[in-house]
């Protein structure tokens, strides 16, 4: 018999990445700004940043449940994982760059995926406290290792990679690493995090509390001490250089800076911007995802039979971002709530439907198979 508590677990996980999904969706169809004016959308100021964060989170959890769950990989086992991670990122990042070739208007993020699960591979042999510390050391120096590091490369050269990018190398490595819309370098932190969360034990009730309690405090800690810097005599006036005027930073701020700073000034670490990917921006978007998660367990939990089916889209995101972003190139390509609540809807009717049948996703399925069949290869030795 299953054991009730790891069903919930699973649940959990599959109600969040759900969330994530919607929220991408969100940021992808519905408009940014209230008519003419600079105000933002409500959508995009609950989900814009928030969404991609909790999504990269929520890959590093699936990546501990798939190696040992609370007990990390070690020896033989470790190298079997390590293949097996190594696999699934390459497939992952060859459907990124296949439709990143479409004109979707959508940055698609699996290719940034594929890369954030190679550079997880060295720690997935790690227990939970060790990813918790390398997390906070790696919110701390990688944005200002980006901010010297971008200062040398040139700005991003792709909206959305793909196959035609691969002749320019050298550009596709820098997106991918530090200039594009979802950085991996910085945004390993994302991945270190999750795979703690994955690595410790989600079916007790006392999970869920501290998520919920660490991760109010790191939003409010990032927006609090970012906020306060800003406010800075000359602060503003000196990032304003880059945008023109205070107006046009004052937007920038609030919908984001598309995956990276400007150089310019050392103040733009100060930032909490979405898609800014300083520590502050990290720091609330790492809360907000654990916030997410949080709710998601104990809803997993109370009525587990019942949401498996109704958030059965949360067990196939790969292969549902997928059709979201060919449907905006072939079908629903507005940008109005009713374009919006289509996707969301098909999505979910379409989990419903696998989750009645107990059948995995296909892009999963597809993934899932390779990569299991490399590991198997590997532990035979």
């Amino acid at each position: 018999m299953t054991d009730p508590r790891s069903t919930a677990r699973v649940v959990g996980v599959d109600i969040a990445r759900f969330v994530a999904l919607a929220g991408m969706m969100a940021t992808h169809i519905l408009p940014a700004f209230e008519g003419d004016t600079q105000d933002l959308t409500f959508a995009q100021s609950v989900a814009g940043g928030r969404a991609s964060a909790l999504f990269a989170v929520l890959a590093g959890v699936s990546l501990a449940l798939t190696t040992g769950r609370t007990t990390p990989v070690r020896g033989r086992a470790f190298v079997a994982a390590a293949a097996g991670v190594a696999v699934r990122a390459g497939l992952i990042a060859a459907i990124g760059l296949a439709l990143g070739g479409f004109d979707s208007g959508i940055a698609v993020i699996l290719t940034y995926y594929g890369v954030l699960f190679l550079l997880a591979i060295p720690f997935l042999g790690l227990p939970a406290r060790w990813l918790l510390v390398l997390a906070a050391l790696w919110l701390v120096v990688s944005p200002v290792l980006a901010h010297l590091v971008r200062a040398k490369l040139p700005g991003r050269g792709f909206d959305s990679p793909s196959f035609e990018s691969l002749a320019d190398l050298g550009r596709l490595f820098s997106d991918l690493t530090f200039t594009g819309y979802y950085p991996s370098v910085p945004w390993l932190t994302y991945l270190l995090v999750g795979l703690a969360i994955g690595r410790t034990e989600l079916t007790t009730w006392r999970a869920p509390v501290v998520l919920a309690s660490v991760g109010g405090g790191l939003v409010v800690l990032a927006v609090l001490v970012s906020d306060g810097l800003l406010r800075r005599p000359g602060v503003k006036d000196e990032l304003a250089v880059s945008f023109g005027s205070r107006e046009s930073l004052d937007a920038g701020l609030a919908r984001g800076v598309f995956g990276s700073t400007p150089t310019d000034s050392w103040w733009w670490l100060a930032v909490r911007a979405p898609h800014s990917a300083t520590s502050f921006d990290l720091a609330q978007t790492i809360g907000s995802a654990l916030l997410v998660i949080a709710v998601c367990l104990v809803i997993g939990r109370l009525v587990p039979s019942l949401t498996s089916v109704v958030f059965g889209a949360g067990a196939m995101t790969l292969t549902l971002y997928t059709a979201h972003v060919l449907l905006r190139v072939q079908l629903w390509d507005g940008d109005t709530p009713v374009t919006y609540f289509g996707h969301v809807g098909a999505a979910l009717a379409i989990g419903v439907v696998f989750a009645l049948t107990h059948t995995r996703g296909p892009v999963e399925a597809l993934v899932g198979g390779v990569s299991r069949l490399a590991r198997r290869l590997v532990a035979r030795g």
